[in-house]
Parts: structure tokens; C-alpha cells; sequence
């Protein structure tokens, strides 16, 4: 097995592409999915907004935490399918680096 020289395919601008369009998708989906389940507590803990029951006997508390499943799972979802995108991505500078396009 070869080696592979990563500094000179960091330097590509095929890979500082692929690593700005990875950063601009994690990056805000990071921070909502941090804001949306740190809220949580603040406002179970320090207000009443979530002690009103809508439904019977079910307050928003227990909407709010299964809404945040379904957050959960639904992020999962978009995360591998665009990760599929970027490890094609990356595939493809890494066949280039063998192939002698990088020099």
C-alpha cells in the first residue's frame, strides 16, 4: 500500500472546496440541534411555557420532547445521506492524488 502525501492533497483546491462545503452543513445544523436541546431545560426548569397541557392530560413538555426524537432522528437522516455525498467527494481527490494529478 502507498503512501499518501495529505499535505499536498490538503492543498488542493478540490479538498479546501469539499472541506467549506462540509463546514457550511455541519455547522449550522450543530448549532440548532445545540440551541433546540439546551432550551429544553431552560424552559422546563425556568418558566411555566411548557407546564400548560393542550391535549388532556399531556403537557408541551412531553410534545417538545418527542418533537426533539423526531429532531434527532431527522438530522441523522440529512447528515448521512449528505455525508454519502462528501466521502464520494473525498474518493474522488484521493483517485486524482493516485493517479498523478496532483504533482
Amino acid at each position: 500500500m502507498s503512501k499518501i502525501d495529505y499535505k499536498k492533497i490538503s492543498d488542493q483546491p478540490e479538498f479546501e472546496a469539499l472541506l467549506r462545503k462540509r463546514n457550511r452543513f455541519i455547522l449550522p445544523i450543530s448549532i440548532f440541534f445545540i440551541i433546540a436541546t439546551l432550551i429544553f431545560p431552560v424552559l422546563t426548569g425556568y418558566t411555566d411555557l411548557l407546564a400548560n397541557e393542550p391535549f388532556g392530560n399531556i403537557s408541551w413538555a412531553w410534545i417538545y420532547a418527542f418533537l426533539l426524537f423526531i429532531m434527532v432522528w431527522t438530522l441523522v437522516t440529512i447528515y448521512m445521506s449528505r455525508a454519502k455525498k462528501f466521502d464520494k467527494e473525498a474518493d474522488e481527490i484521493i483517485r486524482k492524488y493516485k493517479e498523478g494529478e496532483y504533482e
